[in-house]
């Protein structure tokens, strides 16, 4: 369930960041939110192939 979890927190950061960017203009916050995206990407894969994994073994 650790996948999961760790989606879901990046995401929270992804939101609060996209949210000052957005609103306030804080351009350090767009860059957060960017990198915040990059890691959903490589956990988002991770979890796929381990919902695969999971899928082929029974």
């Amino acid at each position: 369930m650790s996948h999961h979890n760790d989606l879901l927190e990046q995401w929270k950061e992804y939101e609060e960041n996209h949210d000052k960017f957005v609103e306030k203009g804080n351009k350090a916050a767009g860059t957060r939110a960017r990198k915040a995206l990059s890691e959903i990407t490589k956990l988002a894969k991770n979890q796929r192939k381990h919902i695969q994994e999971i899928k082929n073994s029974e």
